[in-house]
């Protein structure tokens, strides 16, 4: 005899954490483990293991932090949505950043969300990315329309980035590939477009707005 009352099981959604702060990625995995129709299936520390591990347990959602070693969770998105396009990818960052918003939207990121947000919240975007929904933080997409979009081009962030850890040109000509001379005229297109004073305050900017 068939029991009526039987339900059918719930189809629980793959799901990897992407963060380098043990505590909270454990916070994190414990939080959406209480979920019924959620697993946690795979954990990494660094940006550059989000792939070989999204690949090895054929997650259905990646949830990515942005600042990690190894590679940053906008690199790894990129790279995530080549290999393993049928995976949604969901950005939860501390830093609510319209320029780290925009970024990730170009990285191919289905969903944008500040790790102060409630857990049920990030449960809930999960479930919508699967549905083919966007979901963005309100609030930061608000502030990302009214920025605008980076001034700076592909070429004139790397120059920067390079330039953070106060390397002089030669060392970053050398590390880029570049001559002197273009790497120079990078770092004042870069000054002048963030209206700094140096390169110093020019990376300062950058970073605050996410444009890095």
């Amino acid at each position: 005899m068939t029991d009526e009352t039987a339900q059918t099981p719930v189809r629980r959604v793959r799901v990897l954490l992407a963060e380098d702060q043990g505590m909270v990625r454990e916070a994190l995995a414990a939080l959406l483990g209480l979920e019924e129709d959620i697993d946690v299936v795979a954990q990494v520390s660094r940006g550059d293991e989000v792939v070989d591990a999204a690949v090895a347990h054929e997650v259905q959602v990646a949830v990515l932090d942005i600042e990690m070693p190894g590679m940053t969770g906008i690199e790894a998105a990129a790279l995530l949505r080549g290999r393993r396009p049928e995976t949604k990818i969901v950005i939860a960052t501390t830093f609510g950043r319209p320029g780290y918003l925009r970024r990730a939207m170009e990285a191919g990121a289905d969903a944008f969300l500040v790790k102060d947000a409630p857990a049920a919240e990030l449960a809930e975007a999960i479930r919508r990315v699967l549905r083919g929904e966007r979901v963005i933080d309100p609030v930061l997409a608000a502030a990302a329309l009214a920025e605008g979009a980076n001034p700076l081009t592909a070429r004139e962030r790397d120059v920067l980035a390079a330039a953070a850890d106060g390397a002089v040109n030669a060392d970053i000509a050398g590390r880029l590939h570049l001559s002197e001379g273009t790497v120079r005229n990078y770092l004042s297109m870069a000054i002048q477009k963030t209206e700094a004073r140096n390169r110093a305050e020019a990376v300062r900017i950058a970073r605050e707005k996410g444009w890095l």
